[in-house]
């Protein structure tokens, strides 16, 4: 070998060993922040916690802690849902099928969220509906293949605006909003205090206007607690779908119509269109944003219509894992589209995992503005002078709390995080303060 090659050669190696000996520095680097600032702070070293940091550019994990051992994800399992809206639901929201005759106008809903929710000022589908002096035709429910609730959901948390029920036809986001000024009280839709309260408001209302409301478990009667310690202004509760024919009775009240006919069988030989509704991003922002269980569900319900021609969120489920994210590192245990249950088990490389598979499948400038960032949605409290540097999506319950997302660092190195805390005893506050102070390190170092 001449001189020339070896020289090259030599160079090469130095090169290799330069990238072996900084990647290896900065393992342990991180290793001994995390060590300090995570893995020995008080809120967290009774409980468990699993980290994964990842560098797509060179295709090299930083640093991982415990990163594949399963954890329950809280709602960093909507990233899940998002990244099967954002693969299936394309730009706009398929919201009904619609098959209009002469004197009819038939339409079969797909389970769209945004469908009368008080979010969404453009109601195109509902204006022509009122605007139509046609019949309306609402299908039996032939699609449907899940319940209500999802599995694993507390049963006693029912009567929680963040438990809304599941369905095909979704309308005023399944919830009713009560709004009051201490004295009076309204309801949206209006229909609940018309239709749903057993005794008559002027005995309910108390001068101190010191009253909730709840409903019954079984039914969708409500009652106020006038004697109750808590005010509230505004209050939202779910309503019980019935399968979604309470819903078509809501919508026939809301358009002034009577609820007189039996909903019918129409068959494939219909020519449906689709009937587009709301841009998808305009649900799958506020779905991460605000961390919105419903939305979410429902999102990954329509994703199923869309694949699978029904919706079904445990098919749709297992079909992802059997195909799009067949390569996952390891296999959750997913069961719901919101995270709302304690049976979903993911690993933290499993989401860095799914976060670069959205780099690299989804444009990088819609990714951010549909995650939030530094001070906005649930980092409004956290990050705020990493706003525009950080986008990720918090996860929360009882004694269990994630984030999972995007870092880009003061030398521009994009980096893919998640760090996953179960079991402390604390509340989640201190643990998101040490996960923060982590992360801005890593932010500043590199």
């Amino acid at each position: 070998m001449n001189n020339n090659f070896r020289n090259v050669y030599m160079l090469v190696g130095c090169f290799c060993l330069l990238i072996a000996i900084s990647s290896c520095s900065v393992n342990k680097q991180i290793s001994r922040q995390a060590s300090k600032l995570l893995l020995k702070d008080t809120a967290i070293r009774q409980g468990h916690i699993g980290i994964s940091i990842y560098e797509p550019a060179s295709g090299k994990y930083w640093y991982e802690h415990d990163a594949e051992k399963y954890f329950v994800p809280a709602s960093n399992t909507k990233l899940f849902s998002l990244y099967a809206g954002m693969k299936y639901l394309g730009d706009s929201l398929n919201g009904f099928k619609i098959y209009e005759t002469a004197d009819s106008i038939y339409f079969k809903p797909n389970g769209d969220p945004t469908f009368l929710h008080p979010d969404f000022i453009n109601q195109s589908f509902f204006n022509l509906l009122q605007s139509s002096k046609k019949k309306i035709a609402y299908p039996i429910d032939i699609n449907h293949r899940f319940e209500a609730l999802g599995l694993g959901w507390a049963w006693d948390d029912y009567g929680s605006g963040y438990m809304a029920e599941r369905s095909s036809f979704p309308i005023y986001g399944n919830e009713v909003t009560f709004i009051s000024n201490g004295k009076t009280i309204q309801s949206i839709p209006s229909y609940f205090l018309r239709k749903c309260f057993d005794e008559p408001m002027i005995q309910l209302l108390g001068s101190d206007g010191k009253f909730i409301v709840s409903r019954s478990k079984e039914s969708n009667k409500f009652n106020f607690r006038t004697k109750s310690s808590e005010v509230f202004k505004k209050q939202e509760i779910p309503f019980i779908t019935n399968y979604s024919f309470f819903n078509l009775e809501l919508l026939l009240d809301t358009l002034g119509l009577p609820y007189n006919f039996m909903p019918q069988y129409f068959g494939k030989a219909k020519k449906y269109t689709n009937y587009k509704t709301q841009p998808a991003d305009s649900l799958f922002k506020p779905m991460m944003h605000r961390s919105d269980n419903f939305f979410a569900e429902q999102t990954l319900l329509m994703a199923s219509n869309e694949k699978l021609g029904y919706m079904s969120d445990g098919e749709m489920i297992a079909n992802l894992l059997n195909t799009d994210l067949k390569d996952i590192p390891q296999k959750p245990k997913w069961v719901d589209g919101s995270g709302l249950s304690r049976y979903n088990l993911f690993t933290p490389k499993s989401f860095v995992y799914l976060l670069n598979k959205m780099k690299n499948e989804f444009d990088w400038e819609r990714i951010k503005n549909i995650l939030p960032t530094g001070g906005e949605g649930t980092l409004s409290s956290y990050y705020k002078t990493e706003k525009g540097f950080i986008y990720a999506k918090t996860g929360t319950l009882s004694n269990n709390c994630a984030l999972s997302g995007y870092l880009i660092t003061k030398n521009n190195k994009l980096l893919i995080f998640s760090v996953l805390a179960n079991n402390y005893q604390t509340g989640a506050t201190p643990v998101r303060r040490a996960v923060e102070k982590f992360l801005k390190n890593i932010r500043e170092k590199y």
